[in-house]
């Protein structure tokens, strides 16, 4: 051991401890080296004796032997205090990373990274302990720390593994629930810090931002039928209704404790199960330190928050709904993460992660740093983190948040605050590259799993495959809809006239994209009211409003998504730090809203004709989008087999009488909803045993019928088997 690496070690600059560390031949003599900051002696353990070591500095102890001492080296630690233990030298495992995932890792093409770096378990040469890894390229030292080594740097510095930029250390005696850092000195400027593992699969509770070294999941999946049957369904045209859920605030018990996952298994998914819902789609829970960004803050992107339990309860969790027959949709935010320092920001002390350039790499309005699409190894992060919550937990769907703020330059900035891309465009053309990218592997990798892009501007063909030039999403928020919907509702009645359009335009690019139409919890937070309270009137008339709300979502083209709180008329606007009012279900108002949701979701899910062509413009036909004047709209739904429903929904609180509706076949129609029937709390007027068509040329169709269509309210049709 020449001087220079001795220097190099005692500075903590060491790139290769292997090099210098555990036990090195030359010319008949053994050279034995070991780091113990903390010791106050320790020996080279051999078969028949204990050879102390001496003492050359502060935490570096050598000895040379005149024989090769057994390996792996074993190694009597005492500590001051007298406590003696005796373990294997880390150095005397040679690192074990293979060369092709370093190579598949740096070209963005390593999948399952969470299974090379970070904190994996494993036993070597019979010896116990975990491999850390961690890619630090411009760090000039890196070193694990932990409750395993009082977290001193000096203690395991780790091997460079050259121009991969990663670094490794197989570490003797650490197991399962071993709290870690890793401690990085940057090679320009010589400073020294902590840094979270971003591979992590597991963190300490809040404010405790160490990771957790995760060992083996012990969990037994029970749902392989539902994933076989999810391979080969036809998702286009079945059914998809997802009830939104913050796991934090859908319940909450007495003393404000969380629901953990495997309380939330046991209530919400009968719940689920009762409103007729398909899926639950979980606002994000990868680990996040503050409460209040719902964990749109990602700072663990391969770890299931803590909060409400461990990695297998959540397992547990979506055992227990693909049992019972529903889908889990995940949030998933690759599009920007926060700045916190003991996170992903400036992790080995450059923009590592991020763009260096703040008109390319800070989101000035939410104050967090953008990923750089652009760097292999940040691909190979964001494609592991997607494919690891779809391979390890079963997720059914990634719902991917806030997509057009990663597809423009220019999102949310000001003139002179952005870069244009190198043919002097708008466009993130790395960003797009990637979510091309991510949906290829989605769909290619996990049958039947969907993409969902949360993007809120015209960008082209978003749910078209890759190959005829599409970002390849699964399906888009139709965020048109939503908005051009809540303003029309929102809307006195007496001024609705004037809005007609707001109700009708969006067929004009309904089938453009496969969309899914959310009512989201973003639209019940932050002054813009809850669902009920952005309807006007009176108390009769904010709840019919409502009613019509969510029975124009269940009728019109398009997927489902409703913010948990809506199918029961939540009166203020939903607050994280606490469950919903629950109690609101004492009171007959909010009971009929949640009755009527119910019986809307069961009718969307059991009828054919209201999902079946959700994608395709033969499953839609307006009767009548003209009577502005009445502010009535009507329109039949199909499905492919030919069945239909007719629709029909009066945005005033004028009922109206002997209204003619042009239908599709002659016979007798019943009316199967009604969202002014006395049992949801409307004033039940409608079409009692139903309604018998006559011959007549109107709107285009053979035979009419003439309904009443009571106030605020929707009504649907089905002919009887007797009807042509």
């Amino acid at each position: 051991m020449n001087d220079r690496s001795i220097q190099l070690l005692r500075e903590g600059r060491l790139h290769d401890p292997h090099d210098v560390l555990g036990v090195h031949a030359d010319a008949g003599v053994w050279h034995v080296r070991h780091l113990a900051p903390a010791a106050s002696s320790v020996s080279v353990v051999c078969a028949d004796a204990k050879i102390p070591m001496n003492r050359l500095d502060d935490r570096l102890f050598a000895v040379d032997l005149d024989r090769e001492p057994p390996g792996p080296l074993r190694l009597e630690v005492t500590l001051p205090d007298g406590a003696a233990h005796e373990i294997a030298s880390p150095w005397s495992f040679p690192p074990e990373i293979a060369d092709e995932d370093l190579y598949l890792f740096n070209e963005g093409r390593l999948l399952r990274a969470w299974q090379v770096l970070g904190a994996q378990p494993r036993t070597r040469e019979g010896v116990a302990g975990v491999r850390f890894a961690c890619w630090a390229p411009n760090a000039e030292r890196v070193s694990v720390i932990g409750d395993f080594n009082e977290w001193d740097g000096r203690a395991h510095p780790m091997t460079s593994r050259g121009a991969s930029g990663v670094w490794e250390l197989f570490v003797p005696g650490v197991g399962a629930g071993a709290l870690y850092k890793f401690e990085i000195r940057n090679r320009a400027s010589g400073a020294v810090f902590a840094k979270s593992d971003p591979y992590a699969r597991r963190f300490e509770r809040r404010p405790g931002t160490a990771a957790q070294v995760e060992g083996p999941g012990q969990f037994g999946w029970g749902d392989d039928a539902w994933l076989a049957a999810r391979a080969t369904r036809d998702w286009l045209h079945a059914p998809l209704n997802a009830y939104e859920v913050h796991a934090g605030s859908w319940k909450r018990h007495p003393d404000g404790r969380f629901y953990s996952y495997r309380e939330l298994a046991d209530h919400l998914v009968p719940y689920v199960l009762h409103m007729g819902y398909t899926h639950v789609e979980l606002l994000p829970i990868s680990e996040h330190p503050l409460d209040e960004s719902w964990g749109y803050q990602t700072t663990g992107y391969f770890a299931a928050t803590s909060r409400f339990g461990t990695p297998d309860d959540l397992r547990h969790f979506v055992d227990t709904c693909h049992r019972a027959g529903l889908g889990v949709i995940l949030d998933w935010v690759p599009g920007h993460f926060p700045r916190d320092a003991w996170a992903l920001s400036a992790f080995d002390g450059t923009s590592l992660y991020e763009h260096a350039d703040p008109r390319l790499g800070l989101h000035h309005e939410w104050g967090t740093h953008v990923f750089n699409y652009g760097r292999p190894e940040v691909r190979s992060f964001l494609l592991s983190s997607a494919c690891y919550w779809l391979d390890e937990f079963h997720f059914d769907g990634l719902r991917v948040d806030a997509v057009a703020s990663m597809l423009y330059l220019d999102y949310s900035r000001k003139a002179g605050e952005w870069v244009p891309n190198r043919f002097g465009g708008r466009e993130n053309l790395e960003a797009v590259d990637f979510l091309r990218e991510l949906n290829l592997v989605v769909h290619r990798d996990f049958a039947g799993a969907l993409t969902f892009a949360e993007e809120s501007t015209a960008w082209p063909m978003v749910s078209r495959p890759t190959y005829v030039g599409g970002l390849g999403f699964s399906m888009k928020w139709n965020m048109g809809w939503m908005h051009d919907t809540l303003a029309y509702l929102a809307q006195d009645p007496v001024h609705r006239r004037y809005h007609h359009d707001r109700l009708t335009f969006g067929q004009v690019y309904a089938y453009s994209e496969n969309f899914l139409l959310p009512l989201s919890h973003d639209e019940v937070v932050h002054g813009k009211h809850s669902l009920l309270d952005k309807m006007p009137g009176d108390t009769w008339q904010k709840f019919a409003n409502l009613r019509l709300l969510l029975a124009v979502q269940a009728t019109t083209p398009g997927k489902k998504l409703l913010f948990m709180g809506g199918e029961f008329g939540q009166g203020r606007e939903w607050r994280d730090g606490a469950g919903l009012d629950w109690d609101l279900l004492d009171v007959a108002w909010h009971r009929g809203t949640q009755a009527c949701a119910r019986d809307l979701n069961r009718l969307y899910r059991d009828t054919p004709a209201l999902h079946e062509l959700d994608f395709e413009s033969e499953g839609f036909r307006w009767i009548d989008c003209h009577d502005a004047e009445q502010s009535v709209i009507s329109f039949v739904r199909r499905d492919r087999a030919g069945g239909f429903v007719v629709v029909a929904a009066n945005f005033t609180p004028v009922p109206r009488h002997a209204y003619r509706l042009g239908v599709p076949a002659a016979g007798h129609y019943r009316e199967i909803l009604n969202t002014d029937s006395a049992y949801y709390g409307g004033s039940n007027v409608g079409n009692g045993a139903g309604v018998e068509s006559r011959p007549m040329d109107w709107m285009g169709f053979a035979d009419a019928i003439e309904l009443v269509l009571p106030p605020l309210s929707l009504v649907m049709l089905a002919p009887t088997a007797s009807s042509r």
